[in-house]
């Protein structure tokens, strides 16, 4: 933290602000690629104007800073040149409203009210609003094991959770699946989650071959011969339909499982342990 040039942006602001010391490594890790270009940055959650400051200081003044809080106070910080608007980051309209004024956003911190309503809903509402090469942050997701911010059954973290699922779900043979094709990657700090956007890549994968010399090597992933050759001997019964029949690459590896079932329950207690 001491070396961060958040930490030493934080230092320098005339008014308070009051963040956990974890958070300035990850601010650097980042937002560094944002500084000193003409970024359109937001944050939700004034409070009392001290990280507005901090965020103009760390971004530079070619930074476009936009503040958003529910008190109506904060549009006294408008005359020292930040943009505010006050309404509720649970109500899908006002950020409609609010985007039909500023446009595309590169950078989002949402550092506001931390109910799940309102981190779920903000993200919501704003990340296809994210350019290109943009990443949308979420702070404070600790409050996802706290009581008093909303059901834990849908709480920021679990809803968080639930993307993951749906990222990994861009797997071509998933194409059924409902995946997410708005974020490219999330990652997790404490206490913090970050969505990026990079839409190059944010579609169904696809898989790609080399074309290289194929040694016809079997493949020992199981570490099994016995289970190694069923397998290879499945896998020759059934690749005459298998590319154009959903029925039987599924059939192929129901058998395969029951097949290697006690060694999956074998492995089962050996990772035990870390769940």
């Amino acid at each position: 933290m001491n070396n961060s040039l958040s930490y030493e942006s934080f230092k320098k602001s005339p008014y308070r602000s009051i963040k956990l010391s974890s958070y300035f490594d990850a601010y650097d890790a980042l937002f560094s690629k944002y500084r000193d270009k003409p970024i359109t940055f937001l944050e939700v959650g004034v409070l009392g104007g001290g990280s507005l400051f901090m965020w103009r200081d760390y971004f530079g003044e070619k930074a476009r800073i936009i503040g958003v809080d529910l008190n109506p106070n904060a549009k006294k910080w408008e005359r020292f040149g930040f943009e505010i608007y006050v309404g509720d980051q649970s109500d899908e309209s006002f950020w409609k409203g609010l985007l039909s004024k500023v446009g595309e956003l590169d950078v989002v911190l949402d550092d506001g009210g931390h109910t799940y309503a309102q981190q779920v809903i903000t993200v919501e509402s704003l990340i296809s609003s994210i350019r290109d090469g943009g990443v949308l942050v979420v702070e404070d997701t600790h409050t996802s094991y706290m009581p008093g911010y909303g059901i834990k059954s849908h709480s920021f973290v679990e809803y968080a959770k639930l993307l993951i699922d749906k990222i990994n779900y861009r797997f071509v043979e998933f194409k059924d699946f409902d995946c997410e094709k708005r974020v490219w990657s999330i990652r997790f700090f404490e206490s913090m989650v970050a969505f990026e956007i990079n839409r190059n890549a944010q579609s169904i994968s696809s898989i790609v071959d080399n074309n290289g010399e194929d040694d016809k090597a079997i493949d020992y992933l199981y570490h099994d011969e016995n289970a190694v050759v069923f397998l290879k001997n499945i896998n020759e019964k059934f690749r005459k339909y298998y590319s154009g029949s959903k029925i039987a690459g599924y059939l192929k590896k129901i058998i395969a499982n029951v097949i290697l079932y006690p060694r999956f329950m074998k492995e089962k207690f050996k990772i035990k342990k870390y769940f």
